[in-house]
Protein backbone atom coordinates (compact mmCIF):
# COMPACT_ATOMS: atom_id res chain seq x y z
CA UNK A 1 0.00 0.00 0.00
CA UNK A 2 2.82 2.37 0.83
CA UNK A 3 4.55 1.58 -2.46
CA UNK A 4 1.52 2.39 -4.61
CA UNK A 5 0.81 5.59 -2.65
CA UNK A 6 4.31 7.02 -3.12
CA UNK A 7 5.07 6.45 -6.80
CA UNK A 8 5.05 10.15 -7.71
CA UNK A 9 7.24 10.86 -4.67
CA UNK A 10 9.71 8.21 -5.84
CA UNK A 11 9.76 9.85 -9.28
CA UNK A 12 10.27 13.31 -7.79
CA UNK A 13 13.32 12.06 -5.88
CA UNK A 14 14.76 10.29 -8.97
CA UNK A 15 14.37 6.84 -7.40
CA UNK A 16 13.40 5.31 -10.75
CA UNK A 17 16.67 6.33 -12.39
CA UNK A 18 18.08 3.24 -10.73
CA UNK A 19 16.70 0.50 -13.02
CA UNK A 20 17.14 -2.19 -10.37
CA UNK A 21 15.01 -0.22 -7.93
CA UNK A 22 12.42 0.49 -10.63
CA UNK A 23 12.17 -3.24 -11.34
CA UNK A 24 11.89 -4.00 -7.62
CA UNK A 25 8.98 -1.53 -7.31
CA UNK A 26 7.22 -2.97 -10.36
CA UNK A 27 7.65 -6.52 -9.10
CA UNK A 28 6.24 -5.58 -5.71
CA UNK A 29 3.22 -3.83 -7.26
CA UNK A 30 2.24 -6.91 -9.28
CA UNK A 31 3.06 -9.42 -6.54
CA UNK A 32 -0.11 -11.47 -5.98
CA UNK A 33 0.76 -12.37 -2.39
CA UNK A 34 1.37 -8.72 -1.46
CA UNK A 35 -1.89 -7.63 -3.16
CA UNK A 36 -3.92 -10.28 -1.37
CA UNK A 37 -2.27 -9.53 1.98
CA UNK A 38 -2.98 -5.81 1.59
CA UNK A 39 -6.57 -6.54 0.49
CA UNK A 40 -5.99 -4.10 -2.36
CA UNK A 41 -9.10 -3.23 -4.37
CA UNK A 42 -9.39 -1.98 -7.96
CA UNK A 43 -10.34 1.60 -7.05
CA UNK A 44 -7.22 2.11 -4.93
CA UNK A 45 -5.05 0.85 -7.76
CA UNK A 46 -6.97 2.79 -10.39
CA UNK A 47 -6.33 6.00 -8.44
CA UNK A 48 -2.62 5.17 -8.33
CA UNK A 49 -2.54 4.42 -12.07
CA UNK A 50 -4.48 7.61 -12.83
CA UNK A 51 -2.03 9.67 -10.77
CA UNK A 52 1.10 8.36 -12.49
CA UNK A 53 -0.15 7.62 -16.00
CA UNK A 54 0.89 11.01 -17.39
CA UNK A 55 4.09 11.28 -15.33
CA UNK A 56 6.96 10.73 -17.75
CA UNK A 57 9.33 10.11 -14.84
CA UNK A 58 7.48 6.95 -13.83
CA UNK A 59 8.72 4.01 -15.96
CA UNK A 60 6.24 2.25 -18.23
CA UNK A 61 6.92 -1.04 -16.46
CA UNK A 62 5.70 0.47 -13.18
CA UNK A 63 2.54 1.79 -14.87
CA UNK A 64 1.92 -1.62 -16.44
CA UNK A 65 2.50 -3.27 -13.06
CA UNK A 66 -0.40 -1.23 -11.65
CA UNK A 67 -2.63 -2.59 -14.41
CA UNK A 68 -1.44 -6.12 -13.62
CA UNK A 69 -2.21 -5.45 -9.96
CA UNK A 70 -5.75 -4.37 -10.82
CA UNK A 71 -6.34 -7.63 -12.66
CA UNK A 72 -5.27 -9.53 -9.54
CA UNK A 73 -7.15 -7.23 -7.14
CA UNK A 74 -10.41 -7.90 -8.96
CA UNK A 75 -10.44 -11.21 -7.07
CA UNK A 76 -11.11 -9.14 -3.92
CA UNK A 77 -14.34 -7.78 -5.42
CA UNK A 78 -17.37 -9.89 -4.46
CA UNK A 79 -19.58 -11.24 -7.24
CA UNK A 80 -23.01 -9.67 -7.60
CA UNK A 81 -25.01 -12.76 -8.52
CA UNK A 82 -27.99 -13.08 -10.83
CA UNK A 83 -29.13 -11.19 -13.89
CA UNK A 84 -27.51 -7.79 -13.25
CA UNK A 85 -27.91 -4.52 -15.15
CA UNK A 86 -25.47 -1.69 -14.40
CA UNK A 87 -26.42 1.88 -15.41
CA UNK A 88 -23.49 4.30 -15.80
CA UNK A 89 -24.26 8.03 -15.74
CA UNK A 90 -22.18 9.72 -18.46
CA UNK A 91 -23.73 13.20 -18.21
CA UNK A 92 -21.61 16.34 -18.17
CA UNK A 93 -21.67 16.74 -14.38
CA UNK A 94 -20.02 13.32 -14.04
CA UNK A 95 -16.77 14.87 -15.23
CA UNK A 96 -16.36 16.49 -11.81
CA UNK A 97 -13.98 15.03 -9.17
CA UNK A 98 -15.41 12.12 -7.20
CA UNK A 99 -14.30 13.86 -3.99
CA UNK A 100 -16.18 17.02 -4.95
CA UNK A 101 -14.35 20.26 -5.73
CA UNK A 102 -11.82 20.79 -2.94
CA UNK A 103 -9.28 22.99 -4.66
CA UNK A 104 -5.83 21.41 -4.67
CA UNK A 105 -7.19 18.53 -2.57
CA UNK A 106 -9.62 17.44 -5.30
CA UNK A 107 -9.14 13.94 -6.67
CA UNK A 108 -7.87 13.59 -10.23
CA UNK A 109 -10.39 10.75 -10.61
CA UNK A 110 -13.77 11.82 -11.96
CA UNK A 111 -17.22 10.50 -11.06
CA UNK A 112 -17.63 8.99 -14.53
CA UNK A 113 -14.36 7.06 -14.13
CA UNK A 114 -15.57 5.60 -10.84
CA UNK A 115 -18.94 4.73 -12.41
CA UNK A 116 -17.09 3.03 -15.27
CA UNK A 117 -14.90 1.17 -12.80
CA UNK A 118 -17.96 -0.13 -10.93
CA UNK A 119 -19.45 -1.47 -14.16
CA UNK A 120 -16.15 -2.93 -15.41
CA UNK A 121 -15.50 -4.70 -12.11
CA UNK A 122 -18.99 -6.18 -12.00
CA UNK A 123 -18.70 -7.38 -15.62
CA UNK A 124 -15.40 -9.07 -14.82
CA UNK A 125 -16.97 -11.02 -11.93
CA UNK A 126 -20.36 -11.58 -13.59
CA UNK A 127 -19.83 -12.03 -17.33
CA UNK A 128 -23.58 -12.06 -18.03
CA UNK A 129 -24.07 -8.55 -16.57
CA UNK A 130 -25.50 -5.92 -18.92
CA UNK A 131 -24.12 -2.36 -18.99
CA UNK A 132 -26.04 0.78 -19.97
CA UNK A 133 -24.73 4.34 -20.27
CA UNK A 134 -27.10 7.26 -20.02
CA UNK A 135 -27.19 11.03 -20.29
CA UNK A 136 -30.09 12.46 -22.33
CA UNK A 137 -30.98 8.89 -23.30
CA UNK A 138 -29.84 5.36 -22.45
CA UNK A 139 -27.65 3.10 -24.62
CA UNK A 140 -26.71 -0.53 -24.08
CA UNK A 141 -22.92 -1.04 -24.19
CA UNK A 142 -21.19 -4.31 -25.03
CA UNK A 143 -18.08 -4.79 -22.88
CA UNK A 144 -15.66 -7.67 -23.36
CA UNK A 145 -15.21 -9.18 -19.88
CA UNK A 146 -11.77 -10.40 -20.96
CA UNK A 147 -10.53 -6.86 -21.60
CA UNK A 148 -8.62 -5.28 -18.74
CA UNK A 149 -10.63 -3.39 -16.14
CA UNK A 150 -8.79 -0.18 -17.07
CA UNK A 151 -9.58 -0.66 -20.78
CA UNK A 152 -13.30 -1.12 -20.11
CA UNK A 153 -13.35 1.74 -17.61
CA UNK A 154 -11.86 4.08 -20.21
CA UNK A 155 -14.48 2.98 -22.76
CA UNK A 156 -17.21 4.16 -20.39
CA UNK A 157 -15.52 7.26 -18.96
CA UNK A 158 -16.73 9.93 -21.38
CA UNK A 159 -18.92 12.62 -19.81
CA UNK A 160 -21.25 14.98 -21.66
CA UNK A 161 -24.91 15.93 -22.08
CA UNK A 162 -27.82 16.16 -19.66
CA UNK A 163 -29.03 13.66 -17.09
CA UNK A 164 -32.18 11.63 -17.64
CA UNK A 165 -31.87 9.16 -14.78
CA UNK A 166 -35.07 7.28 -15.59
CA UNK A 167 -33.92 6.56 -19.17
CA UNK A 168 -32.29 3.13 -18.55
CA UNK A 169 -35.31 1.76 -16.69
CA UNK A 170 -37.61 3.17 -19.38
CA UNK A 171 -35.59 1.31 -22.04
CA UNK A 172 -35.61 -1.88 -19.96
CA UNK A 173 -39.39 -1.63 -19.59
CA UNK A 174 -39.80 -1.05 -23.32
CA UNK A 175 -37.73 -4.20 -23.95
CA UNK A 176 -39.52 -6.19 -21.21
CA UNK A 177 -36.18 -6.91 -19.54
CA UNK A 178 -36.09 -9.56 -16.80
CA UNK A 179 -33.48 -8.86 -14.10
CA UNK A 180 -32.60 -9.57 -10.49
CA UNK A 181 -30.54 -6.46 -9.75
CA UNK A 182 -30.32 -2.96 -11.26
CA UNK A 183 -27.35 -0.83 -10.17
CA UNK A 184 -27.07 2.90 -10.84
CA UNK A 185 -23.72 4.71 -10.59
CA UNK A 186 -24.48 8.42 -10.75
CA UNK A 187 -23.92 11.80 -9.13
CA UNK A 188 -27.75 11.95 -8.91
CA UNK A 189 -27.92 15.39 -10.58
CA UNK A 190 -30.96 14.34 -12.57
CA UNK A 191 -33.33 16.14 -14.79
CA UNK A 192 -36.63 16.56 -12.99
CA UNK A 193 -38.80 14.52 -15.33
CA UNK A 194 -42.00 14.58 -13.27
CA UNK A 195 -43.99 17.18 -11.39
CA UNK A 196 -42.76 16.14 -7.95
CA UNK A 197 -39.12 16.93 -8.66
CA UNK A 198 -36.62 15.46 -6.24
CA UNK A 199 -39.22 14.32 -3.71
CA UNK A 200 -39.49 10.71 -2.60
CA UNK A 201 -42.73 10.22 -4.53
CA UNK A 202 -43.57 10.57 -8.19
CA UNK A 203 -40.15 10.97 -9.81
CA UNK A 204 -39.76 9.58 -13.30
CA UNK A 205 -37.32 7.00 -11.98
CA UNK A 206 -39.79 5.71 -9.38
CA UNK A 207 -42.55 5.55 -11.98
CA UNK A 208 -40.36 3.35 -14.17
CA UNK A 209 -39.18 1.26 -11.20
CA UNK A 210 -42.80 0.47 -10.27
CA UNK A 211 -43.40 -0.78 -13.82
CA UNK A 212 -40.17 -2.78 -13.68
CA UNK A 213 -41.15 -4.35 -10.33
CA UNK A 214 -44.50 -5.41 -11.73
CA UNK A 215 -42.59 -7.70 -14.12
CA UNK A 216 -39.71 -8.46 -11.73
CA UNK A 217 -41.27 -8.65 -8.24
CA UNK A 218 -38.07 -9.89 -6.58
CA UNK A 219 -35.72 -7.39 -8.25
CA UNK A 220 -33.54 -5.03 -6.21
CA UNK A 221 -32.37 -1.52 -7.05
CA UNK A 222 -29.03 -0.11 -5.84
CA UNK A 223 -28.35 3.60 -6.28
CA UNK A 224 -24.69 4.53 -5.81
CA UNK A 225 -24.82 8.30 -5.33
CA UNK A 226 -21.15 9.18 -5.82
CA UNK A 227 -21.50 12.78 -4.57
CA UNK A 228 -24.39 12.54 -2.07
CA UNK A 229 -26.76 15.38 -1.34
CA UNK A 230 -30.06 15.79 0.50
CA UNK A 231 -32.30 14.63 -2.33
CA UNK A 232 -32.84 11.47 -4.31
CA UNK A 233 -34.71 10.05 -7.28
CA UNK A 234 -35.61 6.81 -5.49
CA UNK A 235 -37.08 6.12 -2.07
CA UNK A 236 -35.15 3.57 -0.01
CA UNK A 237 -37.14 0.51 1.06
CA UNK A 238 -36.61 -3.24 1.45
CA UNK A 239 -35.86 -3.55 -2.30
CA UNK A 240 -34.03 -0.23 -2.83
CA UNK A 241 -30.61 0.62 -1.39
CA UNK A 242 -29.15 4.14 -1.38
CA UNK A 243 -25.35 4.32 -1.09
CA UNK A 244 -23.87 7.77 -0.46
CA UNK A 245 -20.24 8.40 -1.43
CA UNK A 246 -17.71 5.90 -2.69
CA UNK A 247 -14.99 3.53 -1.56
CA UNK A 248 -14.10 -0.04 -2.48
CA UNK A 249 -16.19 -1.31 0.46
CA UNK A 250 -19.32 -0.38 -1.51
CA UNK A 251 -18.89 -3.63 -3.47
CA UNK A 252 -19.31 -5.60 -0.24
CA UNK A 253 -22.31 -3.50 0.79
CA UNK A 254 -23.97 -4.22 -2.56
CA UNK A 255 -23.29 -7.94 -2.22
CA UNK A 256 -24.77 -8.00 1.30
CA UNK A 257 -27.90 -6.17 0.15
CA UNK A 258 -28.42 -8.49 -2.83
CA UNK A 259 -27.94 -11.59 -0.66
CA UNK A 260 -29.75 -10.45 2.51
CA UNK A 261 -31.80 -7.35 1.71
CA UNK A 262 -32.60 -5.24 4.76
CA UNK A 263 -32.77 -8.11 7.20
CA UNK A 264 -32.28 -6.41 10.59
CA UNK A 265 -30.26 -9.19 12.20
CA UNK A 266 -27.84 -9.33 9.28
CA UNK A 267 -27.07 -5.58 9.38
CA UNK A 268 -26.74 -5.60 13.18
CA UNK A 269 -24.16 -8.37 12.82
CA UNK A 270 -22.33 -6.36 10.14
CA UNK A 271 -22.23 -3.27 12.38
CA UNK A 272 -21.00 -5.28 15.36
CA UNK A 273 -18.05 -6.49 13.27
CA UNK A 274 -16.71 -2.91 13.04
CA UNK A 275 -13.65 -2.46 15.25
CA UNK A 276 -14.01 0.96 16.89
CA UNK A 277 -10.53 0.75 18.42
Amino acid sequence: MMTRMNLNTFARHNVFKDKKVAKMVADRLRNREEIEKARAFPYQLFVAWREVNTNADVPSDVKEALQDAMEIAIDNVPEIKGNVHVCVDTSGSMGSPVTGNRGSASSSVSCVEVAGLIASSIVRKNKSATVWTFNNDAVKVALNPRDTVITNTQKLAKAGGGTNISAPLRKMNAESVKADVVIYASDNESWIDSGSGYSYHGTGMMDEWKKFKARNPHAKLICCDLTPRNNSQAKQNKDVLQVGGWSDTVFSVMESFVDHGFETDHWVEEIEKVDLD
